[in-house]
């Protein structure tokens, strides 16, 4: 784990040639494809020395939930173990990583922008209307509302836009419970002074720009099917190139503001690593492969302490 621009991906491809690894990206906008250069999703080499699992899974203009997350990693994790390999499970995303090991929330909180988008559509439309659609995404949940109830019928809508599942499905879920069923290392790589971060950041940024990120996206603008409101155009740095490109930007405040962003991002990201418990911090100055492998052979040890001590109190029972 570690904030954007800490080399993660640098240290996970150094384990996954050292050890039985495969990884899992835990990155929300690494998910779509087409969104490559803004992403700083791993070019064809290092793709080739460590091939990511959960990268260019979903188009842009899709929903794609910490739910979907959850059960797309899991799977991941099964498969790799049933290889007798280790899931190395890398990112920043904090909603997926806490959804994975502490499952999720039964049920979304309730979303301003949402409900006054249903709201208008219901002027527009008609109730009516909005339980037909419900109709098609929910129908065991569009046959217990009666069409004359706009107060469910926007409730079940809000939750299947949010979390991108139906509410009958979650609340479906929600009667089983979850437990993450392996022993969890929590690496964290970043650098010990926040200065560093900020010029990686700014570098990253322009690197990215020289690689062509305004083509890029205006490539994604073309498709003519992604809105500004939509998660992966709410990305840090697509968001800042989108306003310049619709002109609400001149080219230097775009290059501002998308590093201003990214850094508040990174910000967010410290905050909720620092809150985390039982995490290993790696910092620049020392070796962070070597501190890496360390721990991971500690905490193989103990794992087979444990297995033993498990085993032996089984034996007396």
């Amino acid at each position: 784990m570690g904030p954007t621009a800490a080399r993660k991906t640098e240290l996970a491809v150094q384990l996954v040639e050292r050890l039985p690894c495969e990884i899992v990206s835990v990155d929300s906008a690494m998910i779509y494809r087409g969104m490559d250069i803004g992403t700083a999703k791993p070019g064809p080499e290092i793709l080739a020395r460590a091939p990511h699992r959960l990268i260019d899974i979903a188009e842009p203009n899709e929903a794609y939930s910490a739910a979907r997350f959850r059960e797309d990693a899991l799977r991941e994790m099964a498969a790799i173990v049933a290889a007798g390999r280790i899931p190395l499970l890398v990112g920043g995303t904090r909603l997926y990583f806490h959804a994975l090991q502490h499952g999720l929330s039964v049920l979304p909180q309730a979303d301003a922008a949402v409900r006054a988008r249903l709201d208008e559509e219901a002027r527009a439309l008609g109730w009516d209307a909005l339980h037909r659609r419900l109709a098609e995404v929910d129908p065991v949940t569009a046959g217990q509302v009666h069409p004359n109830d706009p107060q469910r019928i926007q409730r079940a809508l809000e939750v299947y836009l949010i979390a991108g599942r139906p509410l009958s499905a979650l609340l479906a879920a929600s009667q089983k419970r979850f437990m993450l069923p392996y022993r969890v290392l929590k690496l964290v790589r970043a650098p010990r002074e926040r200065a560093v971060l900020h010029a990686r950041i700014a570098a990253r940024f322009e690197q990215m720009l020289a690689a062509g990120f305004e083509a890029e996206v205006r490539r994604l603008r073309q498709r003519g099917d992604l809105t500004p409101d939509l998660p992966a155009m709410r990305c840090v740095g697509y968001r800042q190139m989108l306003k310049y490109l619709d002109g609400g930007y001149n080219y230097r405040e775009m290059v501002q503001r998308g590093i201003v962003a990214t850094r508040q991002l990174a910000r967010r990201q410290l905050t909720w690593l620092r809150a985390e418990s039982d995490c290993v911090w790696i910092f620049d100055e020392t070796d962070p492969l070597a501190v890496a492998l360390t721990m991971i052979e500690r905490e193989r040890l103990t794992a087979a302490v444990d297995s033993e001590i498990d085993w032996g109190s089984r034996d007396l029972e």
